[in-house]
């Protein structure tokens, strides 16, 4: 602390200027310059400063002191020595300076330059005639030269802080932008993080391994800027362009290039140039490192303006020169800069700064002022004068920027006992405790956890996520078994044949992908179809319409349910989009979305649906839902307050036309189906004798299955209508994804009321079992029954041996599409050989194996239907024209016949579906005969009979 009066009243004149500074009033920063009065007291004067430079540092200040002496061959070259060597970070600031050291980028390129034009020696730019250098372009050698040195000072280490990448100031935000690219792509994270460290990598390799080089990115750093904007290097007669662009980069380069060989020719001419740029190059790096809005406030951190402390100002250091240089120089500018200078001078050199503000001696009073009074009504003199001082039109009488201290004998003397010294205060700003190192690695943290939580969120939610984004139109739900399905509308790159479990991760694995049971498999399709839309996207963007096909797209083999019926209709869909964008100048568009294990989310399909057709005006309808689920009304209701009409292939649903305007289908009713079986229940009817029939129906009490309640009722009255007694309905459950039918059958056989019809209302996969039951149990083995059934049992390959039937058992069962018939005025056949994977090359009939169930001719047939109404006049339709054009359809030549939708009342039953009823029964060498009892083909709306329709 200071040991005199003088040194104590200083003290606190510092102390009041670092708190305006601190309460952001910017007080202007003189140059202190004290002296004493006596000679003899010069060496107590440096003393006092350095008792000032020592109280500084002990309060956080960040401050530097001068050596005694700097080498140079004049004083101002020495001055210049001076300023260079407070270039070093390592000069400002002790142990207790708050937050990072400084930098001096602008100050450093002064001395990069200045090194360069002395290694080049006494002949550049003018060489010697003759002389190696005297062809060479003397700017070009001067670049070459800042190459060597990195534009960095001679003998200065290479990397700040010791590790190369805290000196990339933009290599690194660089990297940052490629990591936030790669994210925003939804690429993977560890794809996203190995770019920019690639990234980095390499520009850390051009810009630090490579010799001879400038820095990448020289022309966009801070000193670069300055170096071609500051009015103090620009030249009134200089035409080359000063700017730097991040768009213009060998513009910018230029621009560098030639500004740094007009300041080194001016290097070269000596004088006070030099100087006064050094000055004014740290001027500006300080003001810098106190720039309040800065990305890290770090002048809101630093409430403590810089100091310099000169205990010697004298010819041997420069201190003099240097003192004038910041005087002129701070005259020259118009901004304020927060260094405050404090020097001591012999009294002898006192005349060489001109005379002090104090114009006149004060007015005698009758108690002089002391001496603490006296300083303070010197600076409050001074700051008047300072904007007159700085005309250039005044006589420079006195330096402006210098304030004159004389300290008489009796002030530097020891410190009275009980005086204390100000201190401005020491408690930390707040941008030092909340934008800080320690809150940034909260934050980071905190905004880690965030983002990890989110992507796991992401991740658990959607079916293709990446670290920020998400893509919302799939999302994953549980499926039956456990495991986890897609469910949604697939686009950009979601394939849902990825969800499918691999094979042989379960004990039933039959169809999984389908390719057990057809030719192609789901990803087949997947793929041809996303090729399809991207030829329509590429060459016809501005005509053509998207249909969505939505079904059951996942398997559960622990259940027992297979993918065929969703690879079956999505072979339909395809074919049809593969011939119409073969022969159509309309382009058809396929989406597909997943409603899960037997349609099990629909509800949720039917919303991801609705909410892309919101923003997606060429979504004109949907084809498919071919399951009557529980979950149907509401899937209807969403889809159709979307403005979709759904055009079905084999959803028999009686409830569904008969409440929404938009539901088409072309699979006959239940009921309309359980009348036409009456034709067969009534030749089976005696009227000679009582006889029993039953209705034996799939427990749905814990499922979505609305089919097989639809069935089991229409099938209960049509048996009551019939004649036959019906005994009461039986519900089987599942076990494991089996029918739990022994103690049914056990029952219904061994009852002293066997039953002669069995009306089953179940699903194809629980006939073997109900076959193996009714031919091994007593009373029921070996005497004739006979089973009617709906029209799932389509889907059972008799004829192929992929089912049976009991002894004595008879099964007749409904199908949706009459194929025979329509063969002969279709081309179905020839396109599906022709597109269909798989099937190239093949003669296909309407028997073939991979064509019989009618799956995929029922959905290609739907999928031209709704494509016929969005294209009427040729011309792509909105999706409200192609609901109402769906009631003007009649397309013949369909795999299934006409589809014929003109009659269709609304909110009513239409006639003309296809239709066939089928005997099955055991040969005599145990394998089982199929035999069509009657057809219709679609379009024909005449009534089947009785006669028509004869079991026998």
């Amino acid at each position: 602390m200071p040991e005199s009066d003088a040194g104590r009243h200083l003290q606190n004149q510092l102390e009041i200027l670092i708190q305006d500074f601190r309460r952001s009033t910017e007080p202007p920063m003189p140059v202190f310059v004290v002296h004493a009065q006596e000679s003899r007291d010069d060496d107590a004067v440096a003393g006092l400063v350095r008792q000032l430079y020592a109280g500084q540092e002990a309060h956080g200040t960040r401050c530097a002191v001068t050596q005694d002496a700097y080498e140079g061959t004049t004083e101002v070259r020495r001055a210049a020595a001076l300023v260079r060597a407070l270039s070093d970070p390592r000069k400002w600031g002790g142990p207790k300076a708050v937050y990072r050291r400084y930098a001096f980028p602008r100050l450093r390129l002064v001395h990069a330059i200045d090194d360069a034009v002395a290694a080049l020696g006494d002949s550049w730019p003018t060489p010697a005639p003759g002389s190696p250098e005297a062809g060479q372009d003397q700017q070009q050698r001067l670049l070459n030269e800042l190459a060597q040195q990195r534009w960095r000072p001679k003998n200065t280490a290479r990397w700040r802080s010791g590790l190369p990448l805290f000196d990339m100031a933009h290599i690194l935000p660089a990297s940052l932008v490629t990591v936030l690219a790669a994210l925003l792509a939804r690429s993977e994270w560890y794809m996203a993080v190995g770019s920019g460290l690639v990234f980095l990598l390499l520009l850390t390799v051009l810009n630090y391994v490579l010799p001879g080089r400038a820095p990448i990115f020289l022309w966009l750093r801070r000193e670069s800027r300055w170096f071609m904007t500051t009015t103090f290097l620009r030249a009134a007669d200089q035409e080359e362009s000063t700017e730097v662009s991040l768009l213009r980069p060998v513009r910018s380069w230029k621009a560098i290039a030639a500004r740094a060989y007009d300041v080194a020719e001016a290097l070269t001419a000596g004088g006070d140039f030099h100087l006064q740029l050094c000055v004014l190059a740290l001027r500006e790096d300080l003001r810098d490192n106190h720039r309040r809005w800065s990305w890290d406030l770090r002048g809101f951190k630093r409430p403590r303006p810089p100091m310099l402390f000169l205990p010697h100002a004298d010819e041997s250091n420069g201190g003099i020169e240097l003192i004038r240089a910041i005087s002129d120089v701070r005259s020259r500018r118009s901004e304020l800069d927060p260094l405050l200078v404090v020097a001591a001078v012999r009294t002898h050199d006192v005349p060489r700064l001109e005379r002090s503000v104090v114009q006149t001696a004060p007015a005698p009073e009758t108690a002089p002022p002391t001496f603490g009074v006296r300083l303070r009504t010197w600076y409050r003199e001074w700051g008047r004068n300072l904007r007159a001082e700085q005309s250039p039109s005044r006589e420079r009488s006195v330096l402006p920027w210098v304030m004159t201290i004389p300290l008489p004998h009796d002030q530097l003397g020891p410190v009275e006992e009980g005086r204390h010294h100000l201190r401005a205060s020491a408690r930390p700003t707040l941008a030092r405790l909340v934008w800080a190192l320690h809150t940034l690695v909260l934050v980071i943290a905190l905004l880690s956890a965030a983002t990890v939580m989110r992507a796991d969120a992401l991740h658990d939610r959607y079916c293709s996520a990446s670290v920020l984004t998400a893509n919302r139109d799939t999302r994953r739900e549980q499926a039956p078994d456990g495991r986890t399905e897609c469910i949604g509308i697939a686009t950009d790159d979601v394939r849902f044949a990825d969800w499918l479990p691999a094979p042989g991760a379960g004990d039933d694995l039959k169809a999984l992908t389908a390719g057990d049971e057809t030719p192609w498999t789901v990803t087949d399709l997947e793929d041809r179809i996303a090729r399809q839309n991207a030829d329509v996207l590429a060459g016809h963007a501005d005509k053509y319409v998207t249909v969505v096909y939505a079904g059951p797209l996942s398997a559960d083999p622990a259940a027992g349910s297979s993918l065929v019926k969703g690879a079956e209709e999505l072979a339909g869909v395809y074919l049809a989009q593969a011939v119409i964008n073969e022969n159509s100048s309309v382009k058809l568009r396929v989406l597909i979305a997943n409603g899960g294990v037997d349609l099990g989310h629909q509800e949720e399909m039917a919303e991801a649906i609705a909410a892309y057709a919101a923003h997606d005006p060429t979504v004109v309808g949907v084809v498919g839902t071919g399951r009557d689920l529980k979950s149907s009304r509401a899937t209807t209701r969403t889809l159709m307050e979307a403005g979709l009409p759904v055009v079905s292939g084999t959803n028999s649903a009686t409830y569904l036309p008969r409440e929404f305007a938009n539901w088409f289908s072309l699979a006959a009713t239940d009921e309309w189906q359980t009348r036409q079986l009456g034709l067969i229940a009534a030749q089976l009817r005696r009227h000679d004798r009582r006889q029993y029939a039953l209705v034996l129906a799939r427990d749905t009490a814990r499922t979505d299955d609305l089919y097989t309640d639809e069935q089991a009722r229409y099938g209960q009255g049509m048996l009551r209508r019939q004649g036959f007694t019906p005994l009461p309905q039986r519900r089987y459950t599942l076990t494991g994804g089996k029918p739990e039918l022994r103690s049914h059958a056990q029952e219904i056989c061994r009852s002293g009321r066997v039953p002669s019809v069995v009306y089953f209302a179940g699903r194809v996969e629980d006939i073997d079992p109900l076959m193996t039951q009714l031919g091994t149990e007593p009373g029921c083995a070996g005497k004739p029954l006979a089973i009617l059934t709906g029209d799932d049992l389509s889907k059972a390959d008799f004829a192929g041996g992929g089912h049976s039937v009991a002894p004595k058992v008879t099964l007749y069962h409904a199908a949706l599409a009459e194929l025979q018939t329509a063969a002969t005025g279709t081309a179905f056949y020839q396109d599906a050989a022709q597109y269909l994977p798989g099937l190239r090359g093949q003669r296909l009939r309407y028997d073939s194996p991979a064509l019989a169930s009618g799956q995929t001719a029922l959905a290609h047939d739907a999928t031209r239907a709704l494509f016929w109404a969005a294209t009427r006049g040729d011309r792509p339709q909105s999706r409200a024209s192609t609901w109402v054009n769906l009631r003007n359809v009649k397309i013949e030549g369909m795999a299934t016949g006409t589809i014929d939708f003109t009659g269709a009342p609304l909110y009513g039953d239409r006639t003309g579906h296809s239709i066939v009823l089928k005997k099955v029964s055991r040969a005599d060498d145990g394998t089982a005969e199929t035999r069509v009892l009657c057809r219709r083909t679609a379009g024909d709306t005449k009534r089947l009979t009785q006669q028509e329709c004869r079991i026998r």
